[in-house]
């Protein structure tokens, strides 16, 4: 057997790809913790001076409720960019699916929201304490048990040869999702669930969309249908701002009313959060902006990807934000 020593230039050329790909790696690692701490270590930031009372294990509970945002954006993602590309002409095949991994991060998610869920809401300390059979009792259980059960066949469908069937037991997550939030107890729950269905399908679309077209052009190595991939993305990515937007504002406005809002913005806890949120949701819709002025105007379109990038960084941050927002206390609505 004779080894073959690499030349200096192969040498080299290995070497910065190497390098990228483990700064890479160390770059997402990095990423995560810091977005692990924004729904262990917000609560205490968000309900500073508010007089108000966190739920037990509450910065536990954002933090399973973002990862199951991301785990639902991740396929929902792939579904839609997928449906976008098949219609290019020529189109290479696109990158492996992250699905089964998100079902998998989902349905641990889920698991561990289930077990508060059976405790009363309470954090359980042991095995013992969590109840499965009482989740067939009361409605946020049964809504818990819809959750586990739909990312375990989301997860199944992704492995299997029809990956589009996942989009069935997704929409049963975006569903157990909005009721959840909207109890019967509350003014026209109905509507405040249609409200969220809207919002958070159109908020997976745009994240997870992004997301996977990145992936894709990436995978497609600059060529035309990269570029007319972006492009069928950026201008449905218009179309889901500005419904990520007006529902998000209409179910600002229902839990908090117009002549309270700008004082609850500052003095409550969920204020504080949305309001950071709408911030990071601004900052994100300049950065699509700018991509799709590149995508354009600029010599090379696929420039825009750069812009992407960071806006993908600033919609991870959204969800992780949004997780925090739903395991803090509802605003108090003033007469």
């Amino acid at each position: 057997m004779t080894l073959i020593k690499p030349t200096a230039g192969e040498a080299e050329a290995g070497g910065p790809r190497r390098a990228s790909g483990v700064g890479r790696a160390v770059a997402v690692l990095v990423l995560a913790a810091v977005a692990a701490l924004i729904p262990l270590l917000g609560p205490s930031a968000a309900l500073h001076g508010t007089g108000e009372a966190a739920a037990p294990g509450v910065g536990g509970i954002a933090l399973l409720r973002a990862v199951l945002f991301a785990a639902l954006c991740v396929p929902v993602g792939e579904l839609f960019v997928n449906r976008l590309a098949s219609g290019l002409p020529g189109a290479p095949a696109g990158p492996r699916s992250w699905a089964p991994y998100a079902a998998a991060a989902g349905f641990v998610a889920a698991l561990g929201l289930a077990s508060v869920v059976s405790t009363g809401n309470l954090v359980p300390h042991g095995l013992a304490q969590i109840d499965i059979g009482g989740l067939y009792a009361s409605r946020d259980g049964k809504l818990a048990l819809v959750e586990i059960n739909a990312f375990l066949a989301a997860g199944l469908c992704a492995l299997s040869r029809r990956p589009g069937t996942q989009f069935w037991p997704l929409s049963a997550v975006v569903v157990a999702e909005a009721l959840r939030a909207h109890p019967p107890t509350e003014h026209n729950p109905l509507v405040g669930s249609g409200l969220t269905v809207v919002h958070l399908t159109c908020a997976a679309l745009w994240s997870g969309g992004l997301l996977h077209t990145l992936r894709t052009v990436r995978r497609w190595d600059a060529s035309e249908a990269g570029t007319a991939l972006l492009g069928l993305y950026a201008r449905v990515a218009a179309v889901l701002l500005a419904a990520v937007t007006a529902t998000g504002m209409w179910s600002s406005l229902r839990r908090m009313p117009a002549n309270t809002i700008l004082d609850q913005l500052t003095t409550t806890a969920y204020g504080r959060t949305l309001l950071a949120k709408v911030l990071v949701v601004g900052a994100v819709a300049l950065l699509a902006l700018c991509a799709r002025i590149r995508l354009r105007r600029a010599t090379d379109p696929l420039s825009a990807c750069a812009p992407a990038r960071v806006e993908v960084i600033g919609l991870g941050v959204v969800v992780v934000v949004s997780g925090l927002l739903t395991a803090l206390p509802l605003p108090i609505r003033w007469s």
